[in-house]
């Protein structure tokens, strides 16, 4: 059963927590069950609650402050998995609270968050995009590891600026693999921990909106079943010691425990995929292409065989279309210490700009302790964060000119109008800086001989 988690948790995993200085008013205790429920799995309750709770600003019983520039473009809401059971409306309001520039959604195989989220983001004053995130084959690397660790020629790849979801033959046949390949580790994880066993449609699918279950819905599914199998908690211990080799406190370290000896490389439920489980990157690019998205790459940390060859990773992926980047900061740097993960960092956003690829970056949200945004102002970030916030600028705006009048970033109507890359980004930047979520509608049905100082004087 989804279990309401309190409301504004993760924000106290932010190096500043939410406090008088972002909101000059008190939450009252109908505010704090207003905010408990947009994680509600019922859209009317959430849709109800987030009116209510703009209702107070307008009031002005809370006040939010104005957008900063900070953003997180990469948080994973319910409809994959959030470790703080996130919906995408208790994410954009979170985000406004927190004084984002921009904040995004993605989630695994699904675009379920995507209306909900651009709707409540509009609503709050919100600068929002939508992504899509999945794994694919690259045969050029097949025998090299890419940023899926132990698995040469897969690669986390993902669609950046969705402009709205979409009925597509490839998503849906995305969709129905990872469900597939849940539902299998599910049985072979359940031949090793027997007793504690799951029942997919009882234990396992109630904790998602949608049935979109992944390996960390299994791994809380399992903690909680050894519970009601071991009520006694030196006899689940020792269950734990047995098929895990150690009985760390309940929580993210137990979770993340059975992950690692049950479903990755080495686990007893792993099985190692092939160039035949996952489509290959050529084709999720054309689906995204397709579907008005950005292609994008993902970089894990620059210590794997194959992104130590990432100049040869981004000609593949631009051959097919890939014109971004993501990245997850937090992953790449020690505070303090300057060693060849953060060289890899500056490295990577270095080739970046080189190609003019807008590089998003985000925390993920998808497991326990995962910040709410980013620490920009550490001495390791900050040189960054004017790339990172550019990047932000130029989806956003994407996002909403693809939307409203199909002008988009890599739409034909930008590969004519803009003589180089440069100037394409130069553009959107502008237009996502200055747009505004209230504006939006003024850039509805534009046509394609607009001009870009046409339709920058539209939004003023």
């Amino acid at each position: 059963m989804h279990r309401d988690r309190v409301a504004g948790a993760c924000l106290a995993t932010r190096n500043e927590p939410y406090s008088a200085s972002t909101a000059t008013r008190p939450f009252t205790r109908v505010t704090e069950s207003l905010e408990q429920q947009l994680d509600s799995f019922d859209p009317a309750r959430r849709r109800q609650a987030l009116l209510a709770l703009w209702s107070q600003v307008e009031q002005g019983r809370i006040t939010l402050p104005d957008p900063g520039s900070d953003v997180n473009l990469h948080a994973h809401t319910f409809y994959s998995f959030n470790a703080y059971g996130y919906s995408p409306s208790k994410f954009a309001w979170l985000a406004r609270k927190a004084a984002l520039a921009a904040a995004g959604v993605v989630d695994f195989d699904v675009l379920d968050a995507l209306e909900e989220f651009l709707e409540a983001g509009r609503l709050v004053g919100l600068k929002t995009c939508v992504s899509l995130e999945s794994r694919v084959f690259v045969p050029e690397f097949q025998s090299r590891v890419i940023n899926s660790p132990g698995e040469p020629g897969v690669a986390y790849h993902m669609g950046v600026g969705f402009p709205r979801a979409v009925q597509h033959p490839f998503l849906a046949a995305m969709r129905a693999a990872a469900a597939q390949r849940t539902r299998d580790l599910l049985l072979r994880v359940n031949d090793y921990l027997r007793p504690v066993e799951l029942d997919f449609d009882k234990d396992v699918a109630p904790l998602t909106p949608k049935g979109n279950a992944t390996e960390r819905h299994l791994c809380d599914a399992f903690e909680r079943k050894a519970v009601q199998v071991f009520p006694n908690a030196a006899a689940r211990d020792a269950f734990w010691r047995e098929k895990l080799g150690d009985a760390p406190a309940p929580g993210a370290r137990l979770q993340n425990l059975i992950r690692a000896r049950t479903m990755k490389k080495g686990g007893a439920g792993y099985v190692q995929p092939d160039q035949g489980s996952f489509p290959r990157m050529s084709e999720m690019n054309r689906f995204v292409l397709e579907s008005g998205a950005i292609p994008t790459l993902t970089w894990l940390d620059g210590t794997s065989e194959g992104e130590q060859r990432i100049d040869e990773l981004f000609d593949v992926a631009m051959s097919s279309g890939a014109a971004a980047i993501n990245i997850i900061p937090d992953r790449n740097y020690t505070p303090g210490v300057k060693d060849r993960k953060l060289q890899n960092l500056y490295d990577v956003v270095a080739l970046a700009g080189k190609h003019h690829f807008p590089v998003i970056v985000g925390t993920e949200m998808n497991a326990p302790g995962n910040k709410f945004v980013d620490s920009f102002s550490t001495a390791e970030l900050a040189p960054l964060a004017p790339v990172f916030l550019r990047g932000a600028h130029i989806v956003h705006a994407h996002s909403v000119l693809q939307r409203q009048s199909g002008l988009g970033y890599l739409s034909a109507w930008a590969g004519k109008t803009f003589a180089t890359v440069a100037d394409k980004n130069e553009f959107f930047e502008k237009l996502g800086r200055e747009l505004r979520p209230a504006s939006e509608d003024g850039l509805r049905g534009l046509t394609a001989d607009a001009t870009p100082a046409k339709i920058l004087a539209t939004i003023h």
